[in-house]
């Protein structure tokens, strides 16, 4: 794993695609941190990390992550790094820390402006106001994460394509949809009959995944049967459960939601505990299918 890692980071830096993503990065906080910080006077700098998300997740992490598998694919040089005596787990392991490494690397960069901001507001305001290094690394740390997150999933959307363009709006459109999950969440009815057969074709559509991925239909669709019938059984008995059910569901499992208490400078453990298992499932799934398609 170590050999891939430093192949792969070493690739980041000796072409253009490293230094181009931290460029971009800071160029996106330099941006944000001028208007909010600099010209609004504001010293909270986790208002710096909300407004460059969206760009984040649209953007940078499609770019990053749509080679890291895809290119392999295209130029066939999978089949001999699949053969070779590293194990296909190790191999993904270090593209994904190579790539998480790119990303921290940029992050220590932006946690020296929390410094800067300090160092100015000293020599220009005097009271109260004062840079809450609490709320700023905080955020910064909460940032690393959910970064990290985004970069698994952009890793197994890579796996699924040999094609760069794919992967990179693939990502793009699925990061979008998942920051902006509880907003679409709101527009839902939440009454218990469009929730109920809002899961019934979610496990449908599940029960069909899980038959393109095993090949077995019988299997899968046991799995569906099982699926629809514990679904009707709990609607029967407990329909006041459903009320209201997916909005706090999309809610609970938002990548986005789950940053807001690291904003405000909270170390939020049950936050750390999912991005990690977030990581770890997509890494995990990733390693799966290469597998499976080895096979």
């Amino acid at each position: 794993m170590l050999a891939v890692y430093k192949k792969e980071l070493r690739a980041y830096f000796t072409s253009m695609i490293g230094w181009v993503f931290i460029a971009f990065m800071l160029v996106l906080v330099g941006l944000y941190f001028m208007v909010y910080n600099l010209m609004n006077g504001y010293t909270n700098f986790s208002y710096v990390f909300q407004g460059i998300q969206m760009f984040f997740v649209l953007l940078l992490v499609p770019v990053l992550t749509m080679r890291i598998v895809a290119e392999e694919n295209r130029q066939k040089t999978d089949q001999l790094l699949y053969t070779s005596p590293v194990s296909i787990s190790k191999i993904i392991l270090g593209k994904y820390f190579a790539l998480v490494t790119l990303f921290g690397i940029s992050m220590l960069v932006v946690c020296l402006y929390p410094l800067i901001l300090s160092g100015l507001v000293k020599e220009v305001a005097t009271g109260t106001e004062h840079v809450d290094f609490a709320i700023a690394y905080g955020s910064a740390f909460g940032f690393f994460l959910l970064g990290s997150a985004y970069i698994a999933i952009g890793l197994f959307i890579s796996s699924l394509t040999e094609s760069q363009v794919i992967a990179a709006v693939a990502s793009g459109v699925i990061m979008i949809f998942t920051y902006l999950m509880s907003s679409l969440a709101s527009l839902l009815p939440s009454d218990h009959t469009f929730v109920f057969w809002f899961l019934a074709v979610l496990a449908a559509v599940v029960a069909f995944g899980i038959n393109m991925w095993i090949h077995n239909g019988w299997v899968s669709a046991l799995l569906g049967i099982i699926a629809e019938v514990a679904l009707t059984v709990t609607f029967i008995f407990r329909t006041e459960a459903f009320d209201g059910l997916l909005g706090n569901t999309l809610d609970s499992i938002s990548i986005i939601e789950r940053y807001n208490n690291f904003m405000l400078g909270i170390f939020d453990v049950s936050a750390l505990i999912y991005y990690v298992s977030v990581c770890f499932l997509f890494v995990f799934i990733t390693i799966q299918r290469i597998k499976k398609q080895r096979w």
